[in-house]
C-alpha cells in the first residue's frame, strides 16, 4: 500500500462525498446555508481524516482520526435522514445513501479493527 488512494475504506467515502456533492445541487437554495453546508462539511471531514491519520507516524494517531471520519460519516447520515424529515429526498433516494453509508461503516470499522490489531 503506497497512500491512502490505495485504501478501499477512502475509495468507497470519496464515492459517497462525490454523490453527496451532486445530490446537494437540487437542495432548495434556502439550504445553503444550513443542510448544504453542513453535509458537504461532514462528508469531506470523512475522507480527509482517513487521509490525515493515514499520514500519522504512529499507528495509534491513525485510530484517532479514523475514528473522527466515523464520527463524520455518522453525521452524513444524520442529515441526510434530516432532509428527508424536511421531503428535500424522499424515502428511496435515503435507503440509496443508506446503503452507501452501510458499506463505508463497514469497511471504516474494519480498517480501525486491522489498526487496533496492527500493533498486538
Amino acid at each position: 500500500m503506497n497512500g491512502f488512494e490505495d485504501l478501499d475504506v477512502w475509495k468507497k467515502c470519496r464515492q459517497l462525498r462525490n454523490d453527496i456533492s451532486v445530490l446537494l445541487k437540487k437542495f432548495p437554495d434556502e439550504e445553503k446555508y444550513r443542510l448544504i453546508d453542513q453535509l458537504k462539511r461532514c462528508s469531506r471531514s470523512v475522507t480527509a481524516n482517513i487521509a490525515e491519520g493515514h499520514g500519522r507516524f504512529h499507528y495509534l494517531d491513525n485510530l484517532k482520526f479514523c475514528r473522527n471520519a466515523r464520527g463524520s460519516l455518522n453525521e452524513v447520515l444524520d442529515h441526510l435522514i434530516c432532509a428527508n424529515d424536511e421531503s428535500i429526498i424522499n424515502d428511496q433516494q435515503l435507503q440509496e445513501y443508506r446503503k452507501q453509508y452501510d458499506e463505508c461503516f463497514r469497511l471504516l470499522n474494519g480498517y480501525i479493527s486491522f489498526l487496533k490489531n496492527k500493533n498486538e
